[in-house]
């Protein structure tokens, strides 16, 4: 992985929602960040500190209220073909089969039907979804719906991959599974990715980098270094260092919600 080619910069971004008073919400206060090129960056802190407003703002969906994002050195100001985003929920059109879901934006888009279509056989590979092309939404499980998703994600060729608690509705058998599916799709593709959680074991067994938010308005309050060897596999979660970094986030986040309660006192 380069060492000093940054892909992301967040240069003081701050995001405000509701004009005054009552209804004025700071989400997200003077950010400032560094994610390099291929690198996986997880976002974890707790609900409402402005995780996904941030991946929002990375992705061109919002537009922060003050400071400057940039990606490959360009300003975002909108989204772009260079960044792809998974969300929370599959978003399949269950109309659609797996295949016709996949392709769709890049239909949209333009895309020669031959780069498209071995796209898809590529991507759909890739995520282990060969033989379920002509399969429906409603015939997958969760985590195949995810899948799907991944797979239409990568069929642009993002530079950047963003992804929204894709797996937090998943049982933790199949959310271990596609944990390791998106290291090895990363593995083989590498995207820059950045990863919003609220889980820390998630973080650690995924990440490079781990960025702990506070809580709102969230600022960016820690960056820890996950230096455990790559490929990873579940074998790594009981490791002494996986262990040491787990109990250190815990600590700090344990150390965070005293602090914030001692305050409320």
């Amino acid at each position: 992985m380069p060492t000093d080619d940054v892909k992301i910069k967040l240069e003081d971004i701050s995001k405000i929602f509701g004009a005054s008073g009552r209804n004025k919400v700071t989400a997200l206060d003077f950010v400032n960040a560094e994610i390099k090129t291929e690198e996986i960056v997880c976002l974890l802190g707790p609900s409402g500190c402005g995780k996904s407003t941030l991946l929002n703002i990375i992705a061109g969906f919002e537009e922060p209220s003050s400071g400057t994002i940039s990606v490959g050195g360009r300003v975002v100001r909108r989204p772009g073909p260079d960044r792809a985003m998974v969300f929370q929920t599959p978003a399949l059109f269950p109309w659609f089969n797996v295949k016709n879901n996949v392709i769709l934006g890049a239909k949209c888009r333009g895309m020669a039907k031959k780069d498209y279509e071995e796209g898809a056989r590529k991507y759909l590979d890739a995520v282990g979804l060969r033989g379920f092309e002509r399969h429906y939404p409603y015939q997958l499980s969760g985590g195949m719906r995810q899948r799907a998703s991944i797979a239409r994600a990568l069929l642009g060729q993002p530079d950047v991959l963003l992804l929204d608690e894709p797996f937090g509705a998943l049982d933790a058998q199949t959310r271990l599974s596609m944990q390791e599916l998106l290291l090895q799709v990363w593995d083989r593709f590498r995207p820059t990715i950045v990863f919003v959680t609220h889980d820390v074991e998630e973080a650690v067994f995924l990440a490079s980098r781990v960025f702990l938010m506070s809580a709102r308005p969230g600022r960016m309050r820690e960056q820890i270094d996950v230096p455990l060897s790559r490929p990873r596999s579940f074998e790594v979660l009981t490791t002494k260092d996986f262990v040491d970094i787990k109990k250190h986030l815990l600590s700090l986040i344990h150390d965070s919600h005293s602090a914030a309660g001692a305050e409320a006192e």
